[in-house]
């Protein structure tokens, strides 16, 4: 399932695309996607957490706002420990269930936004993302 950039998804719309991705049982896809989204917002500033929930379906928002400014900083074995504790599932179900989540947001927000979003994650998060569009480097043909 595609969304058009910049559109706002809904709610079913959004959980059954991660639902359609591979290695996402269905019926871990509303779990994984919330324990995600949660873990995610953690790990991003605040007004970027603001600016991420106003690109989710309304019954995700709140997942995403916070009352502070404040990130956590922690890698990306323990964004997936919380996404698995969370979610209440293993460790393979947690990764692929993350990655499926991002692949949606990447799917569901502007360009914009989700490059904001990726610039504010760590480079061992790319696994997760694909690079942000403030890092990428200019290639210089023929070097």
């Amino acid at each position: 399932m595609r969304f058009e950039r910049g559109s706002e998804a809904n709610y079913t719309e959004f959980i059954q695309s991660v639902a359609a991705k591979p290695k996402v049982p269905p019926g871990q896809a509303e779990p994984i996607t919330r324990a995600t989204l949660e873990t995610l917002a953690e790990r991003i500033t605040g007004g970027q957490a603001r600016d991420l929930a106003s690109q989710l379906p309304e019954e995700l928002q709140g997942l995403v706002r916070r009352p502070t400014e404040d990130l956590e900083r922690f890698g990306l074995a323990e964004f997936f420990e919380r996404v698995q504790s969370r979610a209440r599932v293993d460790h393979q179900a947690a990764t692929d269930g993350a990655r499926a989540v991002l692949d949606t947001l990447r799917e569901s927000a502007s360009a914009k936004e989700y490059g904001d979003l990726v610039d504010q994650l760590p480079q061992e998060f790319w696994q997760l993302t694909g690079p942000g569009t403030g890092r990428l480097q200019p290639r210089r043909v023929g070097t």
